[in-house]
Formats: structure tokens, C-alpha cells, sequence
């Protein structure tokens, strides 16, 4: 038992898949190695990943896999031997199918195990089956291998053909490969694939490598010897880690106010582009800096894969920091090279700026009319027109007229950057830019916030609108967006959702809930909903039954039980807001102990009102006949009035433990009085009564739903 090393040299593979080919190709292999009996369930699997290689290491490889005992079913015993127990035709037949040696028939019987099948006795064939070597199963774990992984796109290139015939053969992989090898401890394991054979020599650094070719001496001193010989740090995670140092490093050595904006998308795609880093440290002139910083930031990011420094207050500053693959003893040369590329960048990003500040918001707002939206829905220009009113509609909800007009405002201009050069330039931006112009047209901190916030949110976890003005017009436009797309049938399905509307949907949710707005969700839909006047039909019940989905999984996520989230929301709530004060209210109430009798009661008192039907909420004391009921009653008198004022002051919590009283009294009912008595009178009176305890005690959630 030796550890296993694979390694496909190839001409450099795209960034961005890269880091999730190397995972897959070496859990994949090992997973396959695993199957043939060759790599243990202890067999680690440790994925390297350069931009010119895939690799992978793996612990615990056997030169030749454990023989296996295989057991096989042949046919039952009456239909496998005759009345004298000899073999039967069909019988000999399967055993000579399996390879077993039928010369001698009598021997060949003896050699079968009877045993129970069912209600029949069967013939079962007991063989061993030979491991599979190294050299076979490698060859059959990495053909395997190959053909799954998550290759973005195929390429076909041409190799010559290895034999006495000249010609070419045609290859397929994601990028041409020009070197394979497999070594098991220090031993070539001669596996063949993409045209290659294997063998224990690799590629060093395309400048930098000491040696070429590398030859690797064994299996677990592939990654030093890379490191020594060919300069090249294998491991995609230290290579990373690597770079994250030497960026802190950089920026230290700047002084204590700068800081690296690095993200992961970046630091992945850049650990992807370079076999050994080194940052340098690079500058671009001081008058960009009057450019908005975001776009300075994305030009660099973005385009040329630069992380940008900022000092302590968050500002970008003309300084910024170089991944290079080059370790020159004079980085001059490198250094004036990014600084020369980056210039006609941030030079195109200031002319846009400066050419979009010439013209004001409101000038624009008729480009919108140019802009499609969705064929079914009309152009961005009419799309406006809809955010507006149902902005309107939202602020009047509230009962603010000024905050109507400013939520007005700030619909109208909300997407208005989409027609400058910038945001056509960075479609990124949108939003933000257009929170720069506004400011520059004087438009005032609330409605350019608002035009930067009306996506927000834009992520899980991102932050909401700052202001009430930014709030309306978030919501107006994402219920836009939910009212429309339902309306037109265009719904998400599966794991495609083009227009984002589970996204939304989270998006109305979380302002609902966290900006704690008194808006009942029928409400708004109802606002929404004539915006669109003939273009669609109303899908108000379908998009509730959505936005409640939304709602249960989010709950779910946020620890809440699936007993305590279906309780509140079976009730469908329409103020969303008071969800979590309902949800608390209900875990208050499960951990009293009058609770699951309650909830028992509740569900029995359920199904009896659902069998009986329409049932009037209304109790005459002068058919209280039993002494339980008269009790429950007078105990109801007690306590309704103290829980309904619990429940109309919003303490629900209060509300459900004032109602536990009730629980010996209900218990005592069900024990002394017949419901269903005989007398009508005295039947609907009793189901009067469980009915006007029915609503009472289910304002705050559905408690039949807690019964286990």
C-alpha cells in the first residue's frame, strides 16, 4: 500500500473552472479507485490545481486489489436439478455462461449451495472474483474521471499518432494536453489517456523552472519538488493563501491607513492565473480619483484583475496591487507595464462620468421608452410608469402624502442611469451611478439614496434601504417585477428563475418584516395589481402561495421548527411584520405544560367543526345543561376578553398564556359532555360554543398544528 500521484500537464485552463476541476478530478479518481477495491475508505484525496495543471494525491492505493467472493443466484432447485438430482440442461447451460467447469455434471452440482429463496429453495454459484490491478484500475478510474468532469467547453486538437503509420488523431479536452503522469510510491504506473502515456516527468514555471523537464522521484514529493525544480506552487489553497499574505504584506509596508479590497471571486481567479506570485505594488495619477470609486474599483477588478487600496475611512486611493506570475530582479519594467495598461481604463471611466454629468436624471427619463423590458410588459419607460403608481399606492398605505411625493420622485429617475455610458459601460453600476448624478443634480440625499437602494436587497444577507423613501420604491419595484411575471405566466421553475423572483420575493419579505411595516401583503397586491391595466391577468392567489413558500423556508433557515412555522402561517398572516412576534409567541406557549393538551383539544375541536360544517360562533346560557359546559363558559367569559386585548395590542405572547387557562376547563368538557347530542338545540349550542373557542384560541397561529 503505496500513495498514489496523478498529474495531467496541459496549456493553461480557464481561471474561473479551474479551482472546481481540480476538486473534481481528484474526488472523482479517488471515489473510482475506491470502487475497484484499490483506495480505502481512509484514503485521503488532496486536489492541486495550477493554471497549466490538474492533479491529484492520493493516500492508501493498493498495487492490486482484495480478491472478492461473489455470491450468485441460478434458479430455483425444481427447476435446476431433475427427480434424481441431476443437472438439468438450463442448469448447465448458466454454470457453463459463468465459466465454471461443467465436464464432470455430478461434480459441478456438488460444488452449488442450496438455501431458502422466498417460499422456494434456490441454487446459488459461490466464486471469487480475481482485484483489479493498479495498471487496470487507474486505466478505468481515469478514463472515467475524464469523462465528468465539469468541463465549461471542449476543445479538439490533433495529435500525431503513436505508430509506424504517419497520421493524426483528433483529441478532446477543455484544453490540449501535453504531459501525463502516475507514479504509485515511486513506481510509473504506465496508464494511458488524451493520447499520452504515463511517465514521472512534468512541466516547471514557463521562465522560471531550474530544471526542464521536472522528474518527480515519488509520489508524496511532487508538490516540494515542483516548488524546488519548477517554481511552481501546485496547491491551489497555498498558492492562494500565498497571495493573501503577500498582499497584507504590501500594504503594510505602505503604512498603517491602506487596506486591500479583496473578495473571493477575485482572489480565485487570480490564485488561478499565476503558478508563483508576486504583488507589486503599482499607482495610477490622483485626478482619477475625482471619478465615483466604484468605478474605478470594477475597472480594476474587473478588467484587469487589480486589487484596489483603500485607506481607513474606506477611500480608494491612487495606489492599488499587481499579482504578477514574474519574479524579476528588476520589477520596474512590470511594474510601469500595469501601471501604462490600467490608464486608458480609468481614462475611458472619466470620460464616461464626465459626459454623463452633462446631461441631468430628468432628460433622461424619455430614453427609457427606447429600452425593452419583457415583450409582454412594454419598455422600461412603461415600467417606470407602473413603479411610480404602485410606489404611490404604497406611500398613501402608510398614510405619509410628502413621502407619496418623494417616492414618486425617485420612481421616476430610479432607472434612468440605465441609458448613461457608464452603467452601459459597468451594468454593475446601475443604481449607483445613478445616486452620483442625482447628487450632482442637487436632487438632495434622500432620493439619490433611494435611487442607489431600490435594488437592495440585492443578495442574501445584503443591507436594506437606508431611508422610508428608498423602502417604497424597493418594494414598488420588486412587486413590479412578482406581479407582472405572474401575470404573464412567467413563473420560476426548477432551479431557473431569469428575473430573480424568488430573490424579490425575500426582498419584500425582509423589508415587511425587519422595516416592521404595517402593510397587509393582500394590500399591496392589490395596489400593484391595476398598474399593468389589460396586460395581464391577476395572479394575486399564486403569488401569495409564493411569497408564504418564501416565507416557511426562510423561517425554517432561521432555526424555527417546521411545527412552529406551520402553526403561525397557516393562518396566512397579511401583515407579515407580526410573523416573528406570533412565532415567539407560539415557542413561549409549546414550552408551557397545559400546551399539549391544548393543542389536542384544538385539533379535536377542529375536525369536529370540520364534519359538522357551517357553525355559528354563538352560545345561549339557557342551553347550558351540563355542568362542564356551564364551567367552560364562565371561564371563557373570564378569559377571552383579557386575550383579545392581549392579541389587539399586539402581545401575542401574552395572549396564548392567558388562554393555557382554559385548558383544565376544555379537558373537563370533552370528559362530561356529549357534543353531538341527540337534541338539535342543544347540539348546535354545544357547537356554538367550540366554535367561538375555536376562533379565539387560533387568532395568534393555528394550535391544532402543534397536536403530535
Amino acid at each position: 500500500m503505496r500513495n498514489l500521484l496523478v498529474e495531467l500537464f496541459v496549456e493553461e485552463l480557464p481561471p474561473k473552472a479551474l479551482k472546481k476541476l481540480g476538486d473534481v478530478f481528484a474526488a472523482q479518481l479517488c471515489e473510482q479507485l475506491r470502487a475497484q477495491g484499490l483506495a480505502s475508505s481512509d484514503s485521503v484525496a488532496t486536489p492541486f490545481a495550477s493554471p497549466r495543471r490538474l492533479a491529484a494525491h492520493i493516500t492508501h492505493v493498493v498495487a492490486k486489489a482484495a480478491d472478492k467472493a461473489v455470491q450468485q443466484k441460478l434458479m430455483p432447485v425444481s427447476v435446476g436439478l431433475d427427480a434424481q438430482g441431476l443437472a438439468t440442461p438450463a442448469l448447465l447451460k448458466k454454470l457453463q455462461g459463468l465459466g465454471a467447469d461443467v465436464s464432470d455434471p455430478a461434480r459441478a452440482v456438488a460444488a452449488l449451495r442450496k438455501a431458502p429463496d422466498g417460499k422456494a429453495e434456490a441454487l446459488f454459484y459461490d466464486s471469487q472474483v480475481d482485484g483489479a490491478t493498479l495498471d487496470e484500475g487507474l486505466q478505468q478510474a481515469l478514463t472515467q474521471t475524464l469523462a465528468q468532469l465539469p468541463v465549461p467547453k471542449m476543445m479538439s486538437y490533433q495529435l500525431e499518432t503513436d505508430c509506424e503509420l504517419p497520421g493524426w488523431s483528433s483529441v478532446h479536452f477543455v484544453r490540449p494536453v501535453h504531459g501525463l503522469l502516475a507514479l504509485h510510491g515511486d513506481t510509473v504506473v504506465p496508464v494511458k489517456a488524451l493520447g499520452l502515456t504515463a511517465g514521472n516527468v512534468t512541466q516547471g514555471h514557463r521562465f522560471e523552472a531550474l530544471k526542464s523537464p521536472v522528474q518527480v522521484p515519488d509520489a508524496d514529493q511532487y508538490a516540494q519538488t515542483l516548488l524546488r525544480d519548477g517554481a511552481v506552487i501546485a496547491s491551489f489553497g497555498d498558492r492562494r493563501f500565498a497571495i493573501v499574505q503577500q498582499l497584507a504584506q504590501a500594504a503594510e509596508r505602505l503604512g498603517p491607513g491602506f487596506e486591500v479590497l479583496m473578495d473571493d471571486a477575485l482572489l480565485d481567479e487570480v490564485t488561478a492565473l499565476v503558478e508563483r506570485p508576486n504583488v507589486l505594488t503599482c499607482a495610477f495619477e490622483q485626478e482619477f480619483l475625482e471619478v465615483p470609486q466604484e468605478c474605478l474599483i470594477l475597472t480594476m477588478k474587473a478588467n484587469q484583475k487589480y486589487f484596489p487600496l483603500v485607506d481607513t475611512h474606506g477611500k480608494l486611493t491612487n495606489q492599488f496591487l499587481v499579482v504578477s506570475n514574474i519574479s524579476p530582479a528588476d520589477a520596474s519594467f512590470v511594474i510601469g507595464g500595469n501601471e501604462r495598461v490600467v490608464r486608458p481604463r480609468l481614462s475611458d471611466a472619466k470620460f464616461f462620468f464626465d459626459q454623463d454629468c452633462k446631461k441631468t436624471l430628468e432628460s433622461r427619463v424619455a430614453g427609457l421608452d427606447k429600452v425593452v423590458y419583457h415583450n409582454k410588459l412594454g419598455s422600461q419607460g412603461e415600467r417606470v410608469l407602473r413603479v411610480r403608481a404602485i410606489a404611490t399606492g404604497i406611500a398613501h398605505l402608510l398614510g405619509d402624502a410628502a413621502l407619496a411625493a418623494q417616492a414618486d420622485k425617485a420612481a421616476q429617475l430610479a432607472k434612468t442611469d440605465l441609458v448613461t455610458d457608464m452603467v452601459g459601460e459597468f451594468p454593475e453600476l446601475q443604481g449607483i451611478m445613478g445616486a452620483y448624478y442625482a447628487r450632482h443634480d442637487g436632487l438632495g440625499a434622500d432620493i439619490a439614496d433611494a435611487i442607489e437602494d431600490h435594488y437592495k436587497p440585492r443578495f442574501a444577507g445584503d443591507s436594506l434601504p437606508r431611508n422610508p423613501v428608498g423602502v417604497v420604491v424597493a418594494l414598488a419595484d420588486k412587486l413590479e417585477t412578482l406581479v407582472g411575471m405572474f401575470g404573464i405566466g412567467n413563473l420560476p421553475t426548477g432551479d431557473k428563475d431569469p428575473f430573480a423572483l424568488r430573490r424579490h420575493a425575500l426582498g419584500v419579505i425582509r423589508m415587511l418584516v425587519e422595516k416592521d411595516l404595517p402593510l397587509d401583503l393582500s394590500a399591496l397586491l392589490a395596489a400593484a395589481t391595476p398598474a399593468f391595466g389589460h396586460r395581464i391577468v391577476d395572479a394575486s392567489a399564486a403569488l401569495t402561495d409564493f411569497i408564504f413558500d418564501r416565507l416557511a423556508g426562510t423561517l425554517r433557515e432561521q432555526g424555527y421548527s417546521a411545527l412552529e412555522v406551520d402553526a403561525v402561517l397557516a393562518l396566512r398572516p397579511q401583515r407579515l411584520c407580526d410573523v416573528p412576534r406570533r412565532l415567539a409567541a407560539v415557542r413561549a406557549f409549546t414550552a408551557l405544560p397545559e400546551a399539549p393538551a391544548l393543542a389536542a383539544a384544538n385539533k379535536r375541536i377542529s375536525n369536529i367543526l370540520k364534519k359538522a360544517g357551517e357553525v355559528d360562533a354563538h352560545v345561549s346560557p339557557l342551553l347550558l345543561v351540563e355542568p362542564a359546559e356551564t364551567a367552560l363558559v364562565a371561564s371563557m367569559q373570564a378569559v377571552l376578553p383579557q386575550a383579545q386585548a392581549q392579541f389587539e395590542a399586539h402581545d401575542y405572547t401574552a395572549a396564548l398564556q392567558i388562554l393555557a387557562a382554559l385548558g383544565t376547563p376544555v379537558d373537563a368538557f370533552f370528559e362530561g359532555v356529549m357534543v353531538n347530542a341527540e337534541a338539535i338545540d342543544l347540539r348546535l349550542n354545544r357547537l356554538g360554543l367550540l366554535k367561538t373557542l375555536h376562533v379565539a384560541m387560533n387568532q395568534v397561529a393555528d394550535l391544532s398544528r402543534l397536536a403530535a
